[in-house]
């Protein structure tokens, strides 16, 4: 009888890739930029207050990407989104939100990165509910906080946080 080989030759077992290695060399092998920073708002309405952080972020060369999702509207979202940042490659995060401005802090709660909370001026009290809401976390839940509708210094500062 003839035997039939298989034409390819098989590799010791120490040295068989298993699917652990292979699943990491497909990943390396993936060219794509991961944003450092997620900008991320409460209404599409704050769109326009928070596009200079994304110019001063792009003038400074870094990716970052932009969102928009309510901490009152749809906590777990946002929820899982500051929980995954960080296994995403993020640095950052930047928040703004008007009103009660709960975004920042809910993000802060969730994600061991540092976040920028910007205060988007609102309809009634000159956007100082929005500032108070973002500088008064309890302890353990850090904000830094720019000045109301600051978004291109939050920009800079993630720039500067990411580039030290």
């Amino acid at each position: 009888m003839n035997e039939i080989s298989d034409p390819t030759p098989t590799p010791p077992p120490d040295l068989a890739p298993t699917p652990e290695t292979e699943t990491l060399e497909q990943i390396e092998e993936i060219d794509a930029e991961t944003p450092l920073v997620g900008i991320i708002m409460g209404s599409k309405n704050d769109m326009d207050k928070m596009l200079p952080a994304e110019k001063a972020l792009q003038d400074a060369g870094i990716l970052c990407e932009v969102r928009v999702m309510s901490a009152h509207r749809d906590p777990e979202m946002v929820r899982e989104y500051c929980m995954n940042a960080k296994m995403r490659g993020m640095k950052v995060i930047i928040a703004g939100a008007g009103m009660s401005a709960a975004l920042p802090g809910v993000a802060a709660a969730h994600t061991e990165l540092p976040v920028i909370g910007v205060p988007i001026l609102g309809k009634s009290l000159g956007g100082l509910d929005a500032l108070l809401s973002a500088v008064q976390m309890p302890p353990g839940i850090p904000v830094a906080c720019v000045a109301i509708d600051g978004a291109k210094n939050a920009g800079i500062l993630a720039a500067r946080i990411i580039n030290s």
